[in-house]
């Protein structure tokens, strides 16, 4: 994958590392964070220089509008590194283009290829001693940006700050995941800001999910706005289900996110001759599904999760268990994506970038 290389960036190294206080066998995921993180910011209608510093928290005027009118966009990405001691990003051009069209959404300046790409891959070789070997290590990559300008009138900031910051991680959810299908709250609605990665849409889920969360369920699968009969998405991820020997899931709208994974595993299974339908997956014929036996798999897709096989889900009180099976597609799913991402099997598709 070729991408613009990326432009000088000003390096001010920290002092002393943390690295050596980090158990990088017991990692909480996103709650510890590397030696440094890179700035940038946004006024007078232009982008200014990055700077890689030490990570550190920062002043901000508390009527910046970030606080009261929400302006605030991120992306969620991993640097992987193989036997060789090589590092890779996996497609961050999609990542780059997914988030320019969040800051159109949400009225933000869009970002260059080389602030964004050039800083992922300038901050990511700083940091490679914080990407350790073998499957299940990564560095987990936060672009963000917010809203800096100052002022209560509800309009459109006319600075922003451009960030990111790096957290080495592990699995992102342990044991079994149990879901919840949605019957009265939604996750977006046609005209929102579903497809965008805007920070909103997060914080307006951790109340049912927590509702779930309390009867013993980890995420919830989220119904259309409209009439909450069509499957969209599972809590932070995008969620496919299994029939026999095919798999569903939900087309990208302006209700759901377009994920990276959700995309890439498609492409793997069709290459390898896996019936893949991009189309409305009804609550109706899920649970037909579940009572007839046809419903084989439902698992979530996501940069964080990868891919989470679901054991169950609970509809209108009524709780289905799903059958245990050897050929799990799921579990075929992520072998093949983790190995290329790892560099352990070819990049057939061009999508993995050496840093």
């Amino acid at each position: 994958m070729m991408l613009k290389t990326p432009n000088e960036i000003d390096i001010v190294r920290a002092s002393t590392s943390k690295i050596n206080e980090v158990d990088f066998e017991n990692l909480s995921f996103g709650n510890t964070f590397t030696d440094h993180m890179l700035v940038c910011d946004y006024k007078n209608g232009q982008w200014g220089k990055p700077i890689i510093k030490p990570y550190e928290p920062f002043l901000i005027d508390p009527s910046a509008k970030v606080f009261h009118y929400g302006q605030a966009i991120f992306e969620g990405m991993k640097a992987y590194k193989d036997e060789n001691d090589d590092v890779w990003l996996f497609r961050p051009d999609e990542n780059f283009h997914r988030f320019n069209k969040s800051a159109v959404r949400m009225a933000m300046p869009e970002i260059t290829e080389e602030i964004f790409i050039g800083g992922l891959k300038s901050i990511v070789d700083l940091e490679r001693d914080w990407v350790k070997k073998g499957i299940e290590n990564t560095l987990y990559l936060r672009p963000f940006m917010i809203a800096v300008g100052s002022g209560v009138i509800a309009q459109p900031s006319t600075q922003y700050r451009f960030m990111i910051i790096l957290s080495p991680a592990r699995s992102y959810y342990s044991g079994e995941v149990k879901v919840i299908i949605a019957e009265h709250y939604s996750r977006a609605a046609n005209g929102g800001i579903g497809a965008a990665k805007a920070a909103g849409n997060y914080s307006a889920q951790f109340y049912p999910q927590k509702l779930a969360q309390e009867k013993g369920f980890q995420q919830i699968i989220w119904t259309d706005d409209a009439t909450h009969t069509k499957l969209e998405e599972a809590g932070t991820m995008n969620v496919f289900f299994r029939i026999n020997d095919t798999i569903y899931t939900a087309p990208t709208s302006e209700r759901i996110l377009d994920g990276v994974t959700r995309k890439s595993l498609i492409d793997i299974a069709r290459r390898d001759g896996i019936k893949v339908e991009e189309r409305s997956v009804l609550v109706d014929e899920i649970i037909a599904g579940a009572k007839d036996g046809s419903l084989k798999e439902i698992f979530g897709a996501g940069t964080a999760a990868v891919v989470s096989p679901i054991v169950g889900f609970q509809y209108q009180e009524h709780y289905y268990e799903l059958p245990k099976i050897e050929n799990s597609i799921a579990i075929q799913l992520k072998e093949k994506l983790t190995k290329i991402q790892y560099n352990l099997a070819e990049d057939t598709f061009g999508w993995t970038v050496k840093v």
